[in-house]
């Protein structure tokens, strides 16, 4: 994996050289809806600890408290400019802040709201020995998971079908990781975006 220091480094100097681009998106949501630029989104971490994983916001304000804790399909709680954000995943950006704080990784399992960590199996509950990260395997091959989870049966098609193979992914996927797995990944992560 790579080095706690070395992705301080980074993560700095990618919130510096992309605050041009944090500013832009800020000045587009703010015109877009009402509300902060931002979102707080409560996640649970390595060894379980939650902590609040920043993002852009891209739905409506209090749109956690209106509907299920994850995005389903055709989800009308996403405002214009954040279906942009969500497409280009431009909303996860802000996560470098994670980094920095030491929450979060560049590649690692991606954290779950607490209300959906709660359900995980005993087996599942392994993903919590690693620290999570903006980018997985699973994250790549499920780029476009809210297309899947229909908003009638959103817990069913996500608990029983879309989740376990997510963690089985990541799991697998970080029990092996190397510094260079994880650059090739942020790579691919990149060409995939």
């Amino acid at each position: 994996m790579v080095p706690r220091w070395l992705e301080f480094v980074l993560a700095f100097v990618g919130l510096i050289a992309l605050s041009p681009l944090f500013l832009l998106i800020i000045v587009a949501i703010k015109l877009d809806s009402r509300g902060s630029a931002f979102y707080l989104a409560n996640r649970v971490g390595q060894g379980k600890a939650h902590f609040k994983m920043y993002k852009f916001r891209t739905m409506t304000p209090q749109a956690d408290q209106t509907g299920p804790p994850i995005t389903v399909n055709g989800d009308n709680r996403i405002t214009r400019v954040g279906r942009f954000l969500r497409r280009t995943k431009l909303d996860e950006l802000p996560q470098l802040i994670n980094i920095l704080k030491g929450e979060m990784r560049f590649v690692g399992p991606r954290p779950e709201d607490p209300t959906v960590a709660e359900n995980y199996s005993e087996s599942q509950q392994n993903i919590f020995r690693f620290k999570p990260g903006i980018t997985s395997p699973a994250s790549i091959a499920y780029r476009s998971e809210e297309a899947m989870i229909p908003p009638e049966a959103w817990d069913q098609v996500y608990f029983n079908q879309i989740l376990p193979k997510k963690i089985e992914t990541d799991l697998q996927y970080m029990q092996r990781a190397t510094v260079f797995s994880d650059i090739m990944l942020i790579f691919k992560t990149l060409f995939k975006v």
